[in-house]
C-alpha cells in the first residue's frame, strides 16, 4: 500500500508525512536539525512506513513514534533531547513523549508532571 510508492495514488497523503514534519519542526526549534540528525528522522520514517503497512489503524500514532525513535537515536549518539525547559534547577533531563503509543502526542516533563508542548510545537516554548 505505501511501500516503495509504486502504484500509490499521488493525491493521497503519505501517513508518515505529518510525523516527519512535526519532529523536524522540533529539531529546528532546538537548532539541532543538522544533516546527520535529519537522517535519524528519515530512518524512522522508513521504518514506520512499513509499520503502517502492517497496521493501518496505527497511522495516527506515527508522529509520536517518530519522535521517540529520533529521541532514542540522539541519546545513543549525542545525548538527551529535547531538554526540559520547565525545570530550572537540578540535572538537565529530557522530555518524554506521551502517550507512548497513541494519537496527539505531546512532550511532557515527567519530573514536574506537566505537559510542555505538542510534538511539533517546541518552538512555542523555546522563544
Amino acid at each position: 500500500m505505501f511501500g516503495s510508492g509504486a502504484g500509490q495514488d499521488p493525491r493521497r497523503p503519505r501517513p508518515e508525512g505529518p510525523g516527519r514534519a512535526l519532529v523536524l519542526a522540533d529539531l529546528v526549534a532546538d537548532e539541532v536539525a543538522e544533516p546527520d540528525v535529519v537522517s535519524f528522522v528519515e530512518d524512522s520514517v522508513a521504518q514506520r512506513r512499513w509499520w503502517v503497512e502492517q497496521w493501518p489503524e496505527g497511522v495516527d500514532f506515527v508522529a509520536g513514534l517518530v519522535a521517540q525513535d529520533v529521541q532514542d537515536a540522539l541519546l545513543e549518539r549525542y545525548g538527551r533531547w529535547p531538554l526540559c525547559p520547565v525545570c530550572g534547577s537540578g540535572d538537565p533531563h529530557a522530555l518524554d513523549v506521551e502517550p507512548e503509543l497513541g494519537a496527539d502526542p505531546h512532550w511532557v516533563c515527567a519530573k514536574a508532571g506537566v505537559l510542555v508542548a505538542a510534538v511539533g510545537s517546541l518552538g512555542s516554548v523555546r522563544r
